[in-house]
């Protein structure tokens, strides 16, 4: 574990929590990918919250996908979205009192996107390098989706796509995808054409090659992710003063 970051309990559930050096001028609730890797051993983007003063906490969820869905291997009866929504957001904010953003890679990007569409009162500011926003095309390979969802077509049904909606979407919204990477680049594309279809604001990245679905992608998007959050946050910070 790097230094800043530390280990602790939120309702009973684990997570990593950074605090810069300086007093933090933000907060942003990381979301992990499917490996389950917290950003605690990432010299990227631990340097890159050090930098702009961001508190950071990363907390576990299993193989949820983020979802508001029960996942048995998150918790028998607690989704992991409202564990987020009803004791990480709301320990961060009392910890803090700084506006949140949400950011995530793959499985947590897909996660980010998503909670920042369907509760952009909450989230107005949402990143996610190499979202997975395609991930129902996992349906019936064994995963915990399997359990979570009664069909393929209802996963699909619950992607962060399908929750855009014209008239509630969050204002600052950045994303990005290597085109090298062959899973998860056409759900990008798609939630990129979507968007300028309805004519929802938003950056998407869909052009920078750094690795593929890698780490050296998603390390080499830390500065320009985390340099649209920053300012996001505080143009946000000012529309509230």
């Amino acid at each position: 574990m790097l230094p800043g970051w530390t280990r602790t309990d939120i309702a009973g559930k684990p997570a990593d929590v950074f605090e810069p050096p300086e007093p933090p001028r933000f907060a942003v609730l990381y979301l992990h990918p499917v490996g389950l890797e917290s950003l605690a051993d990432n010299s990227a983007y631990t340097a890159e919250l050090a930098k702009h003063r961001l508190a950071c906490c990363a907390p576990f969820g299993a193989r949820s996908w983020w979802s508001d869905r029960v996942c048995p291997e998150f918790d028998p009866t607690l989704t992991v979205e409202r564990h987020l929504l009803d004791q990480v957001v709301p320990w961060m904010r009392d910890r803090w009192a700084r506006p949140v953003g949400v950011v995530g890679v793959s499985m947590g990007g897909q996660g980010a996107v998503r909670l920042g569409f369907k509760h952009p009162e909450r989230f107005p500011v949402v990143a996610s390098v190499a979202g997975a926003f395609d991930h129902h095309e996992l349906y019936g390979r064994g995963t915990p989706i399997d359990d979570m969802y009664r069909s393929r077509e209802a996963c699909r049904q619950d992607t962060a796509v399908l929750h855009v909606s014209q008239g509630k979407s969050p204002p600052h919204v950045w994303f990005a995808c290597d085109p090298a990477d062959a899973d998860w680049y056409r759900g990008n594309d798609r939630l990129h054409e979507k968007l300028a279809a309805v004519g929802l604001p938003h950056t998407a990245d869909l052009v920078t090659s750094a690795g593929g679905h890698s780490w050296a992608y998603f390390d080499a998007m830390a500065a320009p992710m985390m340099q649209f959050v920053v300012a996001a946050l505080a143009q946000q910070s000012r529309r509230l003063m």
